[in-house]
């Protein structure tokens, strides 16, 4: 028996070894064991997957093409000729991202921002263990962020921002520890920043801005000592501005805007001496701002607008670029500008400033200022005529200038006073005299544009104008205290589309040349103590879509016009005006005025003496200068005879 089953076993032996070499052949040479191969099918799968491309960016990607590492997009390693990048940034790709992608096992860089990529992100992304980089910005990709990113421990960056991505930020996020960047802005993102992420000791930007997140900012923030950009604006956040921010020596970029923190400004914050943007705008802060700000030296933007803050603006550092404090409890006089004042824009408005004007106007700094709003503050006094200074300015509220580029001059709700300065004309953009409108209305800095924007009136109505404010051509001088006549020089604005001087003092009459701003959109001259007969030339304003005459002492017949007569009666109220589209009509219009006539002619039922005397007298002057020259003249008398027969004769 032994025997026999040693001879068994021995058969048996031979034949698992006689199967085993008719597969080992095959399978060593298949296809799937050889890297490159596996690099090129994994292309083609991702390929596969795009359904638009509308560069070519992927033609040289094709089956009879072997050489991959020659296809557009397609970085190669020298030694082991894998696929090492893969770069198909902005080329209008649409489609979905193959989850072939995580074949390709030596991927160290991704580039597919800027792109039409949707549906979710691959889970097999997470295979790629030497990933370093990985940038799908500006897409469309939708759900959570994979879970198995996360084993990805060698990435560096990872930039997601600017698309669908929904759900929380997940907590494993806290286990990349080699990860520098982290942009996760403008996606759908909820629940709290994870505090799992101040595990990141390297990181050096953090954009989460422009999410749905709420909570706090996460205790431990100050451990990221690397940290230079921190960017949480356009969330829900809540709490106060914490301390620990005064250890992030090299942080270049604080964003907190438009979110709900409460609390003072931490005085600390001057600790983070490299700082040059700081925007806590939008929020609920109080108190005064800290002492020192004007210490760091390289700020350049602070925007501390819409918030409960309080105190005097007595300076404002050299070095900032771009100053909005609107919306606040700041009162005192306006501050002055140093020289070499580097100030752009300058944003004051809707607090509670009292005096003069002249402390700002008068300033030396003020050259490169493009951008200046005062605006429902208390300022009262004389608006200083034509500030040769403001060379550079574009937009301007509450002020006036001898300038060549200005669009928008809102001088509304304040207590100023006088005259309304003469140099309209040298408004070229609104004269028409430059015809390059393209002004520039935006303001970059730091990757991000920031839109030029306010609440205008316009037609009637408040709104609010950003990316079309460079459109707008607009003069507001209304409740105000401003009197005397309105400047005939307005009347050369040509381009101007909203002009309203209402609620004023103003009087005397409308000048009768207003005809020639023919690009107007809007007029208001409601409640003043304007006087005589509307001009004519109104009846040339074909583009009116509001007027208001409202509440003056205007008299006479309104003007026939295409839009004058489509307005109703509420427009006219006030006055003694007549005829369409009022109900009364104008009674001289069709019955002769006996009176007026009367009082033109010297009455038409008495004698006018006056006329009688003068014809007799030049009746009597006339016969004796005639006959005295025939008496004392014999050769004239003989001569006037001679021809008084021959007309007898005749």
């Amino acid at each position: 028996m032994s025997a026999k089953w040693l001879l068994f076993l021995r058969s048996f032996l031979f034949a698992i070894l006689t199967h085993l070499a008719a597969f080992s052949t095959p399978i060593h040479k298949a296809p799937a064991l050889n890297g490159t191969n596996v690099d090129r099918l994994a292309l083609l799968a991702i390929k596969s997957m795009i359904k638009g491309d509308p560069q070519g960016l992927l033609t040289s990607w094709n089956h009879s093409s072997t050489n991959f590492c020659q296809w557009q997009g397609v970085t190669c390693s020298l030694q082991h000729q894998r696929v090492t990048h893969l770069n198909l940034a902005s080329g209008g790709l649409m489609g979905t991202l193959s989850p072939s992608v995580g074949n390709l096992s030596f991927l160290r860089v991704i580039q597919l921002f800027n792109n039409s990529f949707s549906s979710e992100i691959p889970p097999e992304i997470g295979r790629l263990f030497r990933l370093r980089q990985l940038r799908l910005v500006y897409n469309s990709f939708t759900g959570n962020i994979p879970a198995t990113i996360m084993n990805c421990s060698n990435l560096q960056v990872l930039k997601l921002g600017n698309n669908n991505l929904v759900g929380k930020i997940p907590n494993e996020i806290g286990h990349l520890f080699r990860l520098q960047e982290l942009w996760l802005y403008k996606n759908s993102f909820t629940g709290n920043i994870p505090a799992a992420i101040m595990n990141c000791s390297n990181l050096q930007v953090l954009d989460l801005g422009l999410n749905n997140l709420v909570g706090k900012i996460p205790d431990g923030i100050g451990s990221l000592s690397m940290l230079s950009y921190l960017s949480l604006y356009d969330n829900i956040l809540q709490g106060g501005i914490p301390n620990e921010i005064r250890r992030l020596f090299r942080l270049q970029t604080l964003d907190l805007y438009n979110n709900s923190f409460t609390g003072n400004i931490p005085a600390t914050i001057m600790n983070c001496s490299d700082l040059q943007v700081l925007d806590l705008g939008h929020n609920n802060l109080v108190g005064k701002i800290p002492d020192g700000i004007g210490s760091l030296s390289n700020l350049h933007f602070l925007d501390l607008g819409s918030n409960n803050l309080v105190g005097n603006i007595l300076s404002i550092p050299p070095t900032v670029h771009w100053l909005v404090l609107r919306d606040n409890n700041f009162g005192g006089k306006l501050p002055s500008l140093t020289n070499g004042s580097a100030l752009i824009i300058l944003d004051l408005s809707n607090n509670y400033f009292v005096g003069s004007l002249h402390n700002l106007v008068s300033s030396n700094g003020v050259k490169k200022t493009k951008y200046l709003s005062l605006g429902y503050n208390k300022l009262s006094g004389v608006i200083p005529e034509c500030w040769e200074k403001w060379s550079s300015l574009v937009l301007l509220w509450l002020s006036d200038n001898y300038l060549s580029e200005v669009q928008v001059l809102d001088l509304a709700d304040n207590n100023l006073s006088g005259n309304i300065p003469r140099c309209f004309n040298n408004f070229s953009v609104l004269s028409s005299m430059e015809t390059n409108l393209e002004v520039e209305l935006s303001f970059y800095l730091e990757d991000r544009t920031f839109l030029v924007g306010d609440e205008l009136v316009m037609k009637g109505q408040e709104a609010t104008y950003r990316s079309f404010l460079g459109l707008v051509m607009l003069l507001d001088l209304s409740s105000n205290k401003f009197s005397g006549q309105i400047p005939s020089e307005l009347t050369t604005l040509h381009k101007l589309k909203s002009l309203n001087l209402s609620r004023n003092q103003l009087t005397g009459e409308i000048p009768n040349k207003i005809g020639d701003m023919k690009s107007l959109e809007s007029l208001d001259l409601s409640v003043n103590n304007l006087s005589g007969e509307l001009p004519m030339s109104l009846s040339e304003l074909n583009f009116l879509g509001t007027f208001n005459v409202s509440y003056n002492n205007l008299t006479g017949r309104v003007p026939t016009g295409t839009q004058i007569q489509s307005f109703n009666e509420a427009s006219f109220f006030g006055n003694k005006l007549c005829g369409a589209p009022l109900t009364n009509d104008c009674v001289h219009a069709d019955k002769p005025d006996t009176t007026s006539d009367q009082k033109e002619d010297g009455g038409s039922h008495k004698v006018d003496w006056g006329l009688i005397i003068s014809i007799a007298l030049g009746f009597i002057t006339g016969f004796w200068v005639i006959v005295v020259s025939l008496m004392l003249n014999r050769s004239r008398r003989i001569t006037y005879f001679r021809l008084l027969r021959k007309l007898i004769k005749v």
